[in-house]
């Protein structure tokens, strides 16, 4: 069967679509110098497939879509991007500034992620994530959350009573600088029981008729302490302090302070310090071993008041308190009011006295009583505890970075006010965060320098 084309309008030519060519037709490929039949050169078609760049011949690999065509586009993508007119017209008045400069950010950002693995963008992904996290803790009620639950922090189980006077009483009683050092003090409290999440007590201590015919001035902190145990049911340990203590370390938990370490921390056997010359242990026959011992039983759980000496025997100023049946009979026994009558006028530092006295007559108080240095809770001002300076028993030191000092007897003689204001500072400078150090010791004394001017940032 014969095909139904014309031949070659060409003479002695072939066919103008190559392919198409049969025997008869003369030649089987074009002459040379021949052209077609619109006056163009004969083309082949295979000639015309080579130059628009496909093969002849098949082939398994696709066009620009091998393994390394597909990353040098990508990293190719990254590149900053520019025309050769607009190059131009930025060499003459940028001085030759590349277009970088105006890719936004955003799509550098792209770029970047589009060149980071699946592994590394999970890895980066993960550490965000960390990041909000710890933000979101450590700026949110959870935190304080946390540290005041019983079965994580355990900030719930400690009561801090503070002893003020709020309200003021009669305003002649109590001037400037007392209604200053009230509110420094409250402060600093409120301050140290929100970050950790204990509770506090703030309690009335003016002067005033409480308890019938008795006035009870300075006795009223066992009423105090037995009405905060009623009042936080969870509580384990209540913290009483005089008003005029400042908290020097507030990033001092008591548990990592005293508490959990309480049988370290402490010493049970009173002649490690006895001012007070008390005979210790008693000997007498009737007693069991362990209010024999010297140091009690030596189970830190036995221990259920725990307070400090200073150079003039026992001091109440910062003195802590464990709910037990035994502190129940401690509170009757101290409260007493038949021991009052009869001793009150003798006793000068009264309540304090008076468990002084209980210490010394009844063994069964000292084999659960336990006795913390006096720096580490309770640490007085230089000047207190004697005139002979300083005394690395009693005395605050900022480079030991003292927990709580205590303005023992300021009123008698030194400036209350003056204390409280220089330890308030002392705090602050010591307790500073990295900006405000950088802000502090680098700024303004650069700005110092520089002009000579003081400047508070």
């Amino acid at each position: 069967m014969s095909l139904s084309r014309s031949p070659s309008p060409v003479l002695g030519g072939g066919w103008a679509s190559p392919g198409l060519n049969l025997p008869s037709s003369g030649r089987s490929s074009p002459s040379k110098g021949n052209t077609g039949s619109n006056g163009t050169p004969v083309m082949w078609e295979s000639a015309r497939m080579k130059n628009t760049g496909a093969s002849g011949y098949p082939s398994f690999s696709t066009n620009n879509q091998g393994f390394i065509s597909k990353h040098m586009r990508r990293i190719s993508s990254s590149l900053p991007r520019f025309n050769a007119n607009q190059y131009v017209e930025k060499d003459k008045t940028l001085g030759g500034r590349w277009s970088v400069q105006n890719v936004p950010l955003l799509g550098r950002l792209r770029g970047i992620m589009a060149r980071m693995g699946r592994k590394m963008k999970i890895r980066l992904l993960l550490v965000l994530l960390f990041i909000v996290s710890l933000i979101i803790f450590f700026n949110s009620p959870l935190l304080y959350y946390w540290r005041r639950a019983a079965w994580l922090g355990g900030g719930e189980k400690f009561v801090i009573i503070l002893a003020a006077n709020v309200g003021g009483g009669v305003m002649e009683w109590k001037g400037a600088r007392e209604w200053a050092i009230e509110r420094d003090s409250v402060k600093n409290k409120k301050k140290y029981a929100a970050t950790w999440g204990y509770n506090l007590e703030i309690i009335d201590m003016s002067t005033k008729k409480r308890y019938a015919h008795e006035w009870r001035e300075s006795w009223e902190k066992v009423d105090f302490i037995r009405t905060s145990f009623r009042k936080y049911p969870k509580a384990e340990w209540i913290w009483w302090l005089d008003l005029n203590t400042f908290v020097m370390e507030p990033s001092y938990s008591l548990q990592e302070h005293i508490f959990n370490q309480l049988g370290k921390n402490t010493y049970r056997d009173i002649n490690e310090y006895n001012p007070l010359n008390i005979s210790h242990p008693v000997t007498d026959s009737y007693l069991d071993e362990s209010s024999k011992s010297p140091v009690g039983d030596g189970n830190q759980k036995s221990i259920n008041l725990v307070l400090s000496q200073d150079c003039s025997g026992f001091n109440l100023g910062s003195f802590f308190v464990r709910r037990s049946t035994w502190t129940d009979r401690l509170l009757d026994v101290w409260w007493d009011p038949v021991a009052y009558e009869q001793k009150h006028m003798e006793w000068e530092h009264k309540e304090q006295d008076a468990l002084e006295q209980l210490y010394i007559a009844q063994p069964w108080i000292r084999k659960h009583t336990a006795f913390l240095p006096q720096r580490k809770v309770n640490s007085f001002p230089t000047g207190a505890c004697g005139d002979h300076g300083y005394d690395p028993k009693f005395h605050y030191n900022s480079k030991d970075r003292d927990f709580l000092v205590n303005m023992a007897g300021c009123e008698w003689g030194r400036d209350c006010w003056g204390e409280m204001y220089n330890f308030r500072e002392l705090s602050y400078y010591l307790n500073r965060s990295l900006w405000e150090r950088f802000k502090e010791d680098l700024v303004a004394a650069v700005w110092l320098k520089l002009t000579g001017q003081k400047v508070k940032l």
